[in-house]
């Protein structure tokens, strides 16, 4: 439930337009709901800004439904990360508007639309092979009302193809660079735009990079001072952060 939601429902309570027992009955699930498997958190919205994110790795195709089934009928948005093919396929024949993005190994279920964000976020893949991590980081700025940008498989290897869009890349709010191998891509986007960078390493690599642990060790050792770093392959960490700085810029705009 967000905030929004709950200030008309509200409203519409004193006006008389929404009787006792219909406005308790919407409060009964906050400020989370009980489901035996699960406790979904309805509060997470009004709390956070943002309606809470099931991550699918571990739960069964029929938890997975149930979860989103109660979001729903609690009014939330609903995203969930780390879908397998059977859960997928499930959520797909289940929900007639989900959006799924097999690549990304996401689904979206958008009941009302998140306020668009100001400023924009750019994400930037190193090789196609880091793709995944970035779509993940795409679905989730945009689900959270963010403007997003794509420059995929420009590393360090071919820079000529980076510097194409460094004008771009100077009009991002942020910058999410996601990059495997040594992950060197970040302190490069880093000491060529003066925005905060959100750096995500990817298990992509061979032997050496160790699951994508080379590229998290470069990555915190940058030498460029705007550079953040999230865990590996942690596409939905590197998006939704990206997202909150859009949402502070939007903050700082109406307290202006």
């Amino acid at each position: 439930m967000k905030a929004d939601r709950l200030r008309d429902m509200l409203r519409n309570f004193r006006a008389g337009d929404l009787s006792e027992a219909e406005m308790l009955d919407a409060l009964r699930r906050l400020p989370f709901e009980d489901v035996d498997f699960a406790k979904v958190d309805h509060h997470r919205a009004i709390r956070c800004g943002h309606p809470e994110v099931i991550l699918c790795a571990g739960k069964t195709p029929d938890e997975v439904v149930g979860i989103v089934e109660t979001m729903v009928q609690a009014g939330s948005n609903v995203l969930a990360t780390r879908a397998d093919a059977e859960t997928l396929e499930a959520v797909k024949t289940r929900f007639d508007d989900v959006e799924v993005n097999a690549r990304a190994r996401t689904f979206a279920l958008v009941q009302a639309k998140s306020k668009p964000l100001p400023g924009k976020v750019v994400i930037v893949s190193a090789g196609t092979s880091d793709i995944p991590v970035a779509e993940e980081a795409r679905v989730t700025a945009a689900m959270m009302g963010a403007t997003v940008e794509t420059f995929y498989d420009v590393g360090v290897a071919g820079l000529h193809r980076l510097l194409r869009y460094h004008a771009a890349m100077l009009e991002a709010t942020v910058i999410v660079v996601v990059a495997g191998m040594e992950g060197a891509l970040a302190s490069v986007v880093g000491g060529l735009v003066s925005a905060p960078v959100v750096a995500v390493p990817t298990s992509v690599g061979y032997g050496a990079s160790f699951g994508g642990v080379a590229p998290l060790l470069t990555m915190l050792n940058s030498c460029a001072a705007g550079v953040s770093v999230v865990n590996i392959d942690n596409g939905f960490g590197g998006g939704y952060v990206a997202a909150l700085i859009c949402s502070v810029a939007a903050k700082d705009e109406n307290d202006g």
